[in-house]
Order: C-alpha cells, then sequence, then structure tokens
C-alpha cells in the first residue's frame, strides 16, 4: 500500500512526547512490512537533529501555496529515518517554522499547522504519489480530510481513491480557534460543510472536523476508545465520536524495539534479557551512583519518567512518598518536569530524603533508559491516559509497573496474583492517595516474595508489545478502507 502521514512530530527530528515515538515508529513498521511510506514533519528551527543531512527534493523546491488570503511558500527536504531506508519529507517554511519552540502561543499556530497539511498534499502531487491512506495525527493535521474533499477535490485522478485515517492521540488539545479564522484557513467557500453551531458558537475546531470527515478515526488503546465515548473522557467530542462509533476503533500503540530493549541498549551499564538478569543488578547500582544515592541489594527501587501534568496523576505520588521514605528503605528516582508544583515537589523530596530520592529536572534519553533499567518498580498513577508507552518499556525492563487502571494501562497491565502467579504488575481502580497506597503495599509485600518476584518479572518480559505485533491492527483498518 501507499501511505501517506502528516503530523507535527517525528522523533528523532522533532519530539516533546509520545506523539513523536508513534510517528517514528508506524512509518518504520510499515515499511519493513513492505509498504510505501512518506511521513511529512516541519522543518522546525528547533530540529533537534539531521539537518546536516537533509537533502532538498529539486521538484518542490520554492513552491508558492494559496492559504486564504495569505500566500506561503515552502521547500521540500529529505533524510532517512535514523538506522533505516525509510524516508521523511520536511517542510521547510521560515515564516511558519523557523522559530524557537515546536509548539507556540502565537496568534498564528493554527496557519502553521493547516498549512504543513496543505504542503503535505501539494508534495504528494509533485511526486506523482496517489497514497491508498492519508493517515493524519492530533489536531495539528485534523483539517487534512476536509481540503482533500474540497480544495483538493478537483485532483481525482491524484486522491480519487485516497482514505484518510485521523488517529486521535490525545483528545484535550482540539485546535480551537475563532471562527473568524475560517478565512484565514481558505474555507471560507466550504463554510456550508463545517459544523454550523460551532461556528454560531464563535470557534472552529480542528479536531472536530477531523472526527466529521476522516474515513475512519483511531485513538490509541482499546479502553480509551470507550472512555473517549462517555463526557468524562470525551472531553466534549463524546457525541461526534459515539455518533462515529462504528469507523473509531482503539488500537495499542507499540513500543521500538530497536530502541528500547535491555539486550542491546546502548544507554545502559550492562544488557540483560529475560534468561539472565544479572544486568539488570549492575543496572541498579549504576543508576544510584549516578544519582548519588546508596546502593543495596535489597532496597528496591521505585522510578519515575514523566512530564508533570494532572494528567500524570504524580500529586498522588507526593502524598504518598513522604510516608514510604520515611518508614521503608526504598530508593526513588524521578525524571520530568512541567507544573511547577510538582517540580517544587518533587525537588523538595530529594531534600528531605537525601540518602533515598534523587529528583532530576528535564528531559534525559539517556537517563530514561536508565531509570526503566534500574528501577525495580516503575509509577504511573495516571488520571487518564490514552495509551502510554513507559508502562510496556517497564516490561520489557523487567520493572513491574504500578498503574491506575485508564486507558492503555488497563489494556497493557494485569494485577498479578500471587497465588495464580499471573499478572504484569500492581493496578488500583481509583485516582486517590489511598488507591496509589494501596498498590505500593501490595508490590512491596510481593518484593520480599522472591519466587513470586520472580515470576512477575518474567511475565512482564514476556510481553509482546512491540510494533512488529501492533502493525497489523493499522494494516487491517488500511485494508478495509480499501474495500
Amino acid at each position: 500500500m501507499r501511505i501517506a502521514q502528516v503530523s507535527a512530530e517525528l522523533a528523532p527530528f522533532a519530539k516533546t512526547g509520545g506523539l513523536g515515538d508513534v510517528c517514528a515508529s508506524l512509518p518504520r513498521y510499515l515499511v519493513a512490512a513492505g509498504h510505501d511510506v512518506r511521513p511529512f514533519v516541519p522543518l522546525y528551527g528547533n530540529l533537534r537533529t539531521g539537518r546536516d543531512r537533509m537533502r532538498p527534493v529539486a521538484y518542490a523546491q520554492d513552491v508558492p501555496v494559496r492559504l486564504g488570503p495569505r500566500t506561503f511558500t515552502f521547500s521540500l527536504f529529505t533524510t532517512d529515518l535514523p538506522g533505516t531506508s525509510v524516508p521523511v519529507y520536511f517542510v521547510r517554511c521560515p515564516a511558519l517554522y523557523d522559530r524557537a519552540a515546536t509548539y507556540t502561543a502565537d496568534p498564528d499556530e493554527h496557519l502553521r499547522f493547516a498549512f504543513l497539511t496543505v504542503a503535505a498534499i501539494e508534495s504528494c502531487q509533485r511526486m506523482g504519489f496517489s497514497p491508498d491512506v492519508f493517515h493524519a495525527h492530533d489536531w495539528h493535521t485534523a483539517l487534512l480530510p476536509l481540503y482533500l474533499n474540497t480544495t483538493y477535490a478537483w485532483d481525482r485522478a491524484r486522491f480519487g481513491a485516497t482514505r484518510t485515517v485521523l488517529t486521535v492521540h490525545n483528545v484535550g488539545y482540539q485546535g480551537t480557534v475563532s471562527a473568524r479564522a475560517v478565512d484565514d484557513l481558505g474555507l471560507a467557500p466550504y463554510r456550508a460543510l463545517l459544523h454550523r453551531e460551532e461556528l454560531a458558537r464563535g470557534r472552529l475546531s480542528f479536531l472536530l472536523h477531523g472526527i466529521l470527515y476522516a474515513n475512519a478515526l483511531t485513538t490509541v488503546s482499546r479502553t480509551h476508545a470507550l472512555e473517549m465515548l462517555e463526557p468524562e473522557l470525551g472531553m466534549g467530542m463524546d457525541p461526534y465520536l459515539r455518533a462515529r462509533a462504528s469507523d473509531f476503533v482503539g488500537i495499542v500503540n507499540g513500543i521500538d524495539t530497536a530502541v528500547w530493549s535491555p539486550d542491546r541498549d546502548p544507554h545502559l551499564a550492562a544488557r540483560y534479557d529475560a534468561r539472565d538478569l544479572a544486568g539488570k543488578e549492575a543496572c541498579k547500582r549504576a543508576l544510584l551512583e549516578g544519582c548519588g544515592l546508596p546502593y543495596a541489594a535489597g532496597a528496591p527501587v521505585l522510578g519515575v519518567v514523566s512530564r508533570f501534568t494532572a494528567q500524570k496523576g504524580l500529586d498522588l505520588a507526593l502524598e504518598v512518598l513522604p510516608d514510604l521514605l520515611a518508614a521503608a528503605d526504598v530508593r526513588l528516582v524521578v525524571l520530568g518536569s512541567g507544573d511547577a508544583r510538582l517540580e517544587r515537589g518533587f525537588a523538595d523530596l530529594a531534600r528531605r530524603f537525601p540518602g533515598k530520592a534523587c529528583y532530576r529536572q528535564g528531559y534525559d534519553e539517556p537517563l530514561s533508559h536508565r531509570i526503566e533499567a534500574g528501577a525495580d518498580l516503575f509509577l504511573m498513577p495516571s488520571r487518564f491516559e490514552p495509551c502510554g508507552l513507559n508502562q510496556m518499556y517497564s516490561l520489557r525492563y523487567g520493572t513491574p509497573p504500578v498503574v491506575r487502571r485508564t486507558g492503555g494501562l488497563a489494556d497493557t497491565v494485569t494485577p498479578f496474583d500471587r497465588r495464580a502467579g499471573t499478572g504484569t504488575g500492581f493496578v488500583f481502580e481509583h485516582a486517590t492517595a489511598a488507591g496509589l497506597a494501596w498498590a505500593l503495599k501490595q508490590a512491596l509485600t510481593t518484593w520480599q516474595d522472591r519466587p513470586a518476584w520472580a515470576r512477575l518479572v518474567q511475565n512482564g518480559m514476556a510481553q509482546d508489545w512491540s510494533w512488529e505485533t501492533q502493525i497489523r491492527h493499522y494494516l487491517a483498518l488500511y485494508a478495509r478502507l480499501g474495500r
């Protein structure tokens, strides 16, 4: 199949979270399965890597494209996804993307991503590439189905058989702008196709129009797909998703085992696998020593790698962890940043328990790998979690996760039953400090039962949440669309 993907992020070039990882992994594994995939992403001013390896695409240089009353000019550049022969296409438009941050609060933010969408379509025309599927990700590119049905409806030779998929990674971000933006987006001639009630309220949502017009809708786990149909987690999109329920599926994200696997991870002090876990203990020692904490084989290490937002439930951890650190011989290593109150809370925890707790502010890819390998437990007490990747990394690294039963966490982590020897982690039901405290008590009790703990670790490491497995669900969806 021929697949064009359009997204705001694609790791390692542009990444602020899991979106970048997923949008890099999908093309990699689709190409490995024999398909022709062409991902498009902005050429940001703060591009992390790869700029020195980029080549201009000769037939798409200084291309003027009208968007509403404005004309922007873009040039297309390409380089391969690292370690692969997958070409990534970068849309260079200095007026929109040469900025210090991937996302901004600038008044033209909506134009930046609407133009990315239009430029991807224009690029396919110049390539002579007729996608079987155009796959858009999140609000940034959610107008793609509408543009194909309106501005580019004339090009039936190129796109007449093209079907569209919109994946909603986080329904909380909807790309809502003033209704006055209709003109800026070049949609004024098609106002009759826009959601009238939304316009009457003076607003226009990119995400809503993607939900209305995409041929198929996905989100990133089965449980979260069900959650999004209800008001609590649908965040205003639930009635529209219920109306499209037959076209809406949840597909759990995979993990990239070329990057996340303890038997080949270059960031670790020692490598290991399920047959020989000696390297995991070496990773634990190295993690603690690197964080200035004393190593003790019998003291479990709790790890956290997270963005600090209310969604992640880390305020619950700050309620529970002081008493735990005071009462038990445990270690805590936290990596993350975001909400200032949470940053202060974890920094204060490290000051109060200097031999037991370490907090590193910010984002550090190598350290995130070392925490996954060196910790004995991984904490993800999320209030909601569309999919989550860290719990799947943790399972692969033999680090049982402590999670709340929500979204992708519910789909990928099953409660450990010591009598039956089944399950992969510790799961609590309610987003409360008491719920998290209960789960941690279960975990530390199990830690003392070494045969049970060994069984738990093996159970987790036997799970296969790799993209090699998960990609088949996308392929089945694409194939259904083509019938």
